[in-house]
């Protein structure tokens, strides 16, 4: 398979890891498909330094790096998408980081993000570069699952009932309980047990009932 951005251009990748085996691997595997593997650095700065350099199409880049193995690789594929944002990045590493890859993956297009433990097939995982290169964006599965439950996790409503969450939408529109009552079609009893329930869920400070109402729309509000 060779993969090319144009027929007179061939795909220029700059490679980001300190693994120099495994670097070295990538990208021979790389150029036998038809990309040019134009830089290959071991860590965060040389990445930067590299990328503004060149500009190439894509960075390949891994999470943890010299000098504190922390997340040096994120920070600069952030830095590179402020300062290059054509250029396209493939996060390429055996550690999910949420909140980083939350705000890379949210940036843009050009955007994958793979774990190696996780690529079982060489010829997809050529395509899934080839497709990132190109604009297109790649999630491992294993990431979105750990998106979706860190979303969960940092959600205040998820601890209410689907019944309460309409009720608390209701109350966002600024319904009495009566009102809530007539658009649900139920008792005006039924709605201030969910709105008890609701107020309790979400732990609100005990003040006055109507305080409690507006501190509660207002969590729903920002949870949106």
């Amino acid at each position: 398979m060779t993969v090319e951005a144009s027929p007179d251009r061939v795909i220029r990748v700059v490679l980001a890891d300190d693994d120099v085996l495994l670097r070295a691997g990538l990208a021979r595997l790389l150029e036998q498909q038809g990309f040019q593997v134009v830089g290959q650095v071991g860590d965060g700065s040389e990445l930067l330094s590299v990328t503004r350099e060149l500009e190439p199409d894509l960075v390949v880049v891994d999470i943890r790096m010299p000098p504190d193995h922390g997340t040096e690789g994120l920070e600069a594929a952030r830095t590179i998408r402020e300062e290059l944002p054509d250029v396209a990045i493939l996060v390429l590493s055996a550690h999910v980081e949420v909140e980083h890859a939350m705000t890379l993956l949210a940036s843009g297009r050009g955007i994958g993000y793979l774990l190696k433990s996780r690529v079982l097939d060489v010829d997809e995982f050529l395509d899934n570069v080839g497709r990132v290169a190109l604009g297109g964006s790649v999630v491992d599965p294993a990431l979105v699952q750990e998106l979706v439950g860190a979303q969960r996790r940092n959600d205040p409503l998820a601890v209410l009932s689907e019944r309460e969450r309409e009720v608390l939408a209701l109350m966002a529109e600024g319904r009495s309980n009566g009102g809530i009552a007539q658009q649900l079609w139920v008792a005006e009893g039924t709605v201030e047990k969910h709105v008890g329930s609701i107020l309790t869920k979400l732990d609100l400070p005990g003040s006055s009932s109507d305080h409690r109402r507006v501190l509660a729309v207002i969590t729903f509000l920002e949870a949106r």
